[in-house]
C-alpha cells in the first residue's frame, strides 16, 4: 500500500488505516469520501465604548461518505481516531446496502491557489486588533455629534481541510477569511437610525486594519444613518425599480441562485427545472457562478468534495445553459460536476452551493436608467430577504433607497420592501448598467441548515414587474 500522509495538519488516525476503512465504507457505492478538517475562528466586538466580546473557537473532526444512487450514508466526528471512524463506517454502510455500484472517477487536481494559506488570526497581536477597535469607535463619535452609538467586529477564521477519496488521492485547502464590520446609531429630535458597513475576504488582516480601510467603512456606515434620518415612508404598489450594483445582487442570490442549485432542480422542486436550452431572462441577462476569483469571500480553490471551483456561466443572454453541480446530483443528471458542493462543516454533507454568483454588466449608464423611471424606487441597500424556492416568491427589506419621480432622484424612504417572483422578474428586467461590481465581501448563505460564505454582485439593474411594500398609501 503507498503510503499517505495527511496535509496541512497532523492527527493521530494512520493515513494508510484511514484509507482501508474509506474503501470498505465505499465497497460497492457509487461515490464517498473522508473529510478532515481543522478550524480556528476568532471574534472581537466592541460596543458602546468597551470590549463586549472576545471569543476564540477551535475544532476539528471528520465526515465519512458513501453515496449509492440517490442516498447517502453519513457519519462525523469530533474525534479523529481509528475507533472513531470504524463507527462512522458503520453508519455509512447503511446507504451501500447490497453494494453493486461503479466508483465514481476523482476529481481531477489542480495545484492554482486562490489565497494565502497563512493563519489570519495571527496576523496581527490581540493589543493591536484591540485598540483598532478602539479608534475605529473615537474615529465614529468624532465624525457627527448626532452618533449615539456604535459597535465594531473584527472576525478572522483559518479552515484547514483535506479529503481522501478511496483510490487514495488526497486534496487539500487551507482556507482563510477576515472580516470587519461597523454599525452606527444616530439620534436626532428623538429618531434614531442606523447604518452599517463592512466587508473582508480570504485574506490577511493588514489590509483590513489599516486606517484607510476601516475609516471608510465607519464614514459608509454614518452615511447610510443619517440618510435614514431623513427617510419618508416608502410608497407602495406595482412600480418599476432601480437596483444598485454591487450588494442589492443578494435579490439576484437568493430570489434566482438557489433555483439553480442542482439539487432543487433534479428533484423537480425549482421553478427553474427542466428549463435548460429555454429564455428564462430578458436578452443581454447573464448570470454567473464563479468560484476562481482571487481573495473573495465565496472562493474556493477547490470545494468541499476536492473538485476544483470554475467560473459557471448558468444564464446567457438570457438562456438558461447550466446549474450549478455537486457530484452526487451531477452524476444523477448526466452532467459533470461544477465545483459547487459545499458544506459547513466537518458535521455536515456536501449539497450543491453558490460561491460568488452575479450578473454581468451591460452598456448602459446608470444615471440614464435612473432617469428613464418616471414613479419608481432607487434601491441601493439591502437587508434580510426571504425566497421560496417552489415558486421564486421573494421579499426583501431595503436599508437604502430613495423616490424617483420624473427622472429625479427625491427623498430617500424606510420601510421599504420588494415583492415579485424570480422568474418573472428576471424577464422584466429593462436595462443593465456598465458599472458591475461585487460585494464588499460580507455574504453567508444559509440553505438547510447549513451557512457558507457567498458573494454577490451586479451592476445597475432597471426592472418592472415587483410591488414596493412600504407604509405610505
Amino acid at each position: 500500500m503507498t503510503q499517505i500522509k495527511f496535509s496541512p495538519f497532523e492527527t493521530s488516525l494512520d493515513p494508510d488505516r484511514a484509507l482501508l476503512h474509506l474503501r470498505a465504507a465505499t465497497e460497492g457505492a457509487d461515490d464517498g469520501e473522508l473529510f478532515l478538517e481543522r478550524r480556528r475562528a476568532e471574534a472581537l466586538v466592541f460596543d458602546d465604548g468597551r470590549l463586549k466580546t472576545a471569543s476564540y473557537d477551535a475544532s476539528e473532526g471528520f465526515g465519512l461518505r458513501a453515496v449509492r444512487g440517490d442516498v447517502s450514508g453519513y457519519a462525523h466526528s469530533s474525534e479523529i481516531s481509528e475507533s472513531a471512524l470504524v463507527r462512522a463506517l458503520e453508519t455509512t454502510r447503511l446507504a451501500v446496502g447490497d453494494g453493486g455500484g461503479v466508483l465514481a472517477a476523482g476529481p481531477t487536481p489542480t495545484n492554482h491557489r486562490l489565497y494565502t494559506d497563512e493563519d489570519p488570526i495571527a496576523g496581527a497581536p490581540f493589543p493591536v486588533k484591540i485598540d483598532t477597535l478602539r479608534e475605529i469607535d473615537a474615529f465614529a463619535r468624532d465624525q457627527d455629534p448626532r452618533v449615539v452609538q456604535v459597535s465594531a467586529t473584527l472576525a478572522a477564521s483559518h479552515q484547514e481541510v483535506v479529503i481522501l477519496r478511496p483510490d487514495g488521492q488526497q486534496v487539500t485547502d487551507t482556507r482563510p477569511m477576515t472580516r470587519v464590520n461597523v454599525s452606527v446609531i444616530v439620534e436626532q429630535d428623538g429618531r434614531r437610525e442606523t447604518g452599517t458597513a463592512g466587508g473582508g475576504g480570504r485574506l490577511g488582516l493588514d489590509g483590513l486594519l489599516a486606517a484607510s480601510d476601516w475609516q471608510a467603512k465607519v464614514r459608509e456606515a454614518l452615511r447610510v444613518a443619517l440618510i435614514n434620518l431623513e427617510a419618508v415612508p416608502a410608497p407602495a404598489g406595482p412600480m418599476q425599480v432601480v437596483l444598485g450594483p454591487g450588494w442589492p445582487g443578494i435579490l439576484l442570490h437568493e430570489a434566482v441562485g438557489h433555483g439553480l442549485e442542482g439539487d432543487f432542480n433534479r428533484k423537480g422542486s425549482s421553478k427553474f427545472s427542466g428549463q435548460i436550452g429555454t429564455q428564462v431572462a430578458s436578452r443581454g441577462v447573464t448570470v454567473v457562478d464563479d468560484g476562481t476569483i482571487p481573495d473573495r469571500r465565496g472562493s474556493i480553490t477547490v470545494d468541499d468534495e476536492g473538485t476544483p471551483s470554475a467560473r459557471n456561466v448558468l444564464i446567457e443572454d438570457g438562456i438558461l445553459v447550466g446549474y450549478m453541480q455537486d457530484r452526487q446530483n451531477a452524476r444523477l443528471m448526466g452532467v459533470s460536476p461544477t465545483g459547487n458542493g459545499r458544506r459547513e462543516s466537518y458535521a455536515h454533507p456536501p449539497m450543491p452551493r453558490m460561491t460568488n454568483t452575479y450578473m454581468q454588466g451591460g452598456e448602459s449608464d446608470p444615471a440614464d436608467l435612473v432617469a428613464s423611471l418616471k414613479d419608481g424606487i432607487y434601491a441601493v441597500g439591502f437587508g434580510g430577504g426571504q425566497v421560496d424556492i417552489t415558486n421564486g416568491k421573494f421579499v426583501f427589506s431595503c436599508t437604502e433607497a430613495y423616490r424617483v419621480e420624473n427622472g429625479k432622484i427625491g427623498a430617500p424612504v424606510n420601510g421599504a420592501t420588494l415583492i415579485g417572483d424570480g422568474a418573472s422578474a428576471m424577464k422584466q428586467i429593462q436595462g443593465l448598467g456598465n458599472d458591475m461590481m461585487l460585494d464588499p465581501g460580507m455574504g453567508n448563505c444559509g440553505k438547510a441548515g447549513q451557512w457558507v460564505p457567498v458573494g454577490v454582485g451586479q451592476p445597475t439593474v432597471l426592472m418592472d414587474g415587483l410591488t414596493v411594500g412600504g407604509s405610505a398609501a
